[in-house]
């Protein structure tokens, strides 16, 4: 059994009706209870609760100073390669995109460790394009050793990988791992993902549940926001994290939500959240889970991310940002932003 076998008996059409057609009665009930469950979730990313979000914000508030008090945990991002075997309609590192492409070596990683050291950060995120022959488990085994007696939390973002692979790594000092399903409506997925081992939607979908059964510390799921409804697509993120929770109780969880924009000449959102209805996601996240941490990035403004500090975030990147050229992110490494 896996979270694939729990998502297919959901239907997209039906639970996206399901929450526009929550009332404001939905939504006092929600705020009402002490312990939530998805059906209220629904009905506080509804139109519906648009106008009940001073209230989702106190409440959101307090569910969160109670659980983290004043706590937020920054961590850096570390890009250690940009090669990349997929082809993705919104993503810089698209193997279709003519971008110079470069993998760090030992001592360039070390370089970048020694950097980060010096800003004082103790949780880093390795970050790769998904190259499984180049940039896969044989690199892994070689820098994960010299990359983790300098840090307490490494955590990783690459391509998908197998439940001993998993394993292996945790042995190798991994603590966390963050793997989004970009979106959860099969047919747009199928849209975005053109060519490479992420075209396989179930594959990627399956995936928690075998950093679950490899005994990794923390899991981080999301979708990406804007490439289908974004009230359907958060409400599979909360279902998925409602699975994992009562299937692996002993393993930590956090969402991210990163925001598609539109950008002249580039892939346009299919679905545009704005700034307050981001405010919204966040509050009903922290209100449908009081003990899920929730993760900003450098892709929201040091404005939004000052004031959501306080409504539920508990963690964020720093010291890094993004450059929009090209849709490319910026390796930290090859840039001259440092």
């Amino acid at each position: 059994m896996s979270f694939v076998d729990q998502f297919k008996q959901l239907n997209w059409d039906d639970i996206s009706l399901s929450i526009y057609s929550k009332t404001s009665a939905d939504v006092e009930r929600a705020l009402s209870k002490n312990k939530r469950d998805l059906e209220d979730f629904k009905a506080l990313i509804s139109p519906a609760a648009e106008p009940y979000l001073e209230r989702m914000a106190q409440l959101s508030y307090a569910a969160t100073r109670k659980r983290f008090g004043n706590t937020v945990g920054l961590y850096v991002p570390l890009y250690l390669s940009n090669l990349c075997a997929n082809a993705c309609t919104y993503c810089g590192f698209s193997m279709e995109n003519r971008i110079k492409r470069r993998t760090l070596s030992k001592d360039e990683i070390l370089a970048e460790v020694e950097a980060i050291k010096a800003m004082k950060f103790d949780s880093v995120l390795l970050v790769t394009g998904e190259h499984e022959t180049k940039v896969g488990m044989n690199y892994f085994r070689e820098m994960l050793p010299i990359i983790k007696p300098h840090f307490n939390y490494l955590a990783m973002e690459v391509q998908p990988l197998e439940q001993d692979q998993y394993a292996e790594l945790k042995t190798l000092g991994l603590d966390a791992v963050m793997v989004y399903q970009e979106t959860y409506h099969p047919s747009t997925y199928a849209s975005h993902h053109l060519r490479g081992n992420k075209t396989d939607f179930y594959r990627r979908l399956d995936t928690p549940d075998r950093l679950a059964k490899a005994g990794i510390d923390k899991i981080g799921i999301g979708a990406l926001i804007g490439l289908e409804e974004w009230r359907a697509d958060c409400f599979y993120v909360a279902a998925h994290l409602d699975y994992l929770e009562r299937t692996y109780w002993q393993t930590r969880y956090s969402i991210s939500f990163p925001r598609l924009r539109p950008c002249k000449g580039a892939l346009q959102p299919k679905s545009v959240m704005t700034d307050k209805q981001l405010v919204q996601l966040i509050c009903a996240y922290r209100l449908l889970n009081p003990e899920v941490e929730l993760s900003l990035s450098t892709r929201e403004s040091a404005h939004f991310r000052d004031n959501m500090l306080p409504l539920g975030v508990t963690s964020m990147s720093a010291a890094s940002k993004t450059q929009l050229e090209d849709m490319q992110w910026k390796m930290l490494s090859l840039s001259s932003s440092r």
